[in-house]
């Protein structure tokens, strides 16, 4: 094999990235398993020898000396007469290297290795999609959707990468169910996983993980991207709403403005890639408390007290706040408590003060307390679904 060979071997490794030394190897077995296939009464003898260095592929069978009355398989070894015919200055436990020639092998082992070695480009093109897409577990790609399977409802998007294209698989549990999904449409995804399987790496994404939010705001926002403000937690009903908690690192920097945005332009944009998708930025706080109240946004709260339990927490709203702090089908609470990690009791202050079990409690302060809200807020008569997200 000539300078050629080696030339395409290069050129494979420039186009596809895949190393030279792995393709030699696949090439190397391939070529011993012709050798063996079409060789079976020498198989043992077989080698294949790679000279980077001469740009030549040697293939031989090597041939041990040894004594006549030791000869266990006459096709493969030889005696020292038989030897010397080839070389004079044989003795016994030298070897004795036959070439073979690549044109005479048979068209099946010649099949053979060619199948092995364009396998063996193949795996190690798959290997590299899966080490490039591994790096790139829970980030945002994006792509176009190429297909949509009608039996499986999975949708096959095709993201960029080092092998020209990958095909990644948004299943329908990752799917958001109010949002149309047509052939050609371009689509920010979140990597969930990459597998291995028989047909090489496959790429889950999403459009409902939480970590799609956090990473939209990651890229919209350069205060979150460079630190100054952290995300703290994210609940999310996909297509519906999301709850963020956010915290500033720099008293000079509002949190929540910082994620809103100039005119609400950065939240804006972010609900736009989500297709309408509400999203209420609230201030996370580390007394439990104060987080509850401020996740409940945009009810207004008069009391939060923390169980004994420490996961539990009775929350005191206006009456006329009920309904917006419970939310749609009870979407505000929920959030909410996925968003602290603590199970919401909310209750109206009407019936906090007529409860018997709470006479303990100084009920004419609280009286005092809601006439002086009352006074403030005017008895708003917000509905359950604000229509901004909270901070705009």
């Amino acid at each position: 094999m000539n300078s050629e060979f080696f030339d395409a071997i290069d050129e494979i490794e420039k186009e596809k990235g895949i190393p030279k030394s792995y393709m030699l190897d696949k090439i190397n077995q391939a070529l011993l398993a012709a050798v063996r296939k079409d060789n079976p009464a020498t198989a043992e003898g077989a080698v294949v020898e790679v000279d980077e260095a001469a740009r030549m592929i040697r293939i031989y069978i090597a041939h041990p000396v040894v004594a006549e009355e030791d000869i266990v398989n006459p096709n493969l070894e030889m005696t020292v007469e038989q030897a010397r015919l080839i070389d004079p200055k044989a003795e016994i436990g030298d070897v004795i290297r036959t070439g073979v020639e690549t044109k005479r092998f048979g068209r099946i082992a010649a099949q053979a290795a060619k199948q092995v070695i364009i396998q063996g480009i193949r795996e190690a093109e798959r290997g590299l999609i899966f080490e490039e897409f591994t790096s790139k577990e829970h980030e945002i790609l994006t792509g176009t959707v190429v297909r949509t399977d009608p039996k499986t409802g999975n949708v096959y998007i095709k993201i960029a990468s080092s092998s020209e294209f990958t095909e990644a698989v948004l299943m329908p549990g990752e799917r958001v169910r109010s949002e149309v999904i047509r052939d050609g449409d371009r689509l920010k995804v979140y990597v969930v996983e990459v597998r291995r399987s028989t047909r090489g790496p496959q790429v889950i994404i999403s459009r409902t993980h939480p970590g799609l939010v956090k990473r939209l705001f990651e890229l919209e926002v350069p205060e979150i991207y460079d630190g100054i403000v952290e995300i703290r937690s994210i609940a999310r009903e996909a297509g519906s709403r999301t709850k963020m908690a956010v915290i500033s690192n720099d008293p000079e920097v509002d949190a929540i403005g910082a994620c809103v945005g100039p005119k609400g332009a950065r939240v804006n944009n972010i609900v736009t890639e989500l297709r309408g998708e509400k999203i209420d930025i609230v201030l996370y706080d580390d007394d439990p408390e104060k987080f509850v109240a401020s996740a409940l946004a945009p009810a207004e709260v008069y009391n939060v007290t923390l169980l004994e339990d420490g996961k539990s927490c009775r929350v005191i709203v206006p009456d006329n706040q009920l309904s917006l702090a419970i939310g749609k089908e009870g979407k505000n609470a929920r959030l909410a408590a996925k968003l602290t990690g603590c199970k919401i009791d909310i209750k109206p202050a009407s019936q906090v003060i007529n409860d018997t079990t709470m006479n303990r409690i100084d009920l004419s302060a609280y009286l005092k307390q809601i006439d002086v809200d009352n006074e403030k807020t005017g008895a708003d008569d917000k509905t359950d679904e604000p229509g901004e997200p909270d901070g705009k």
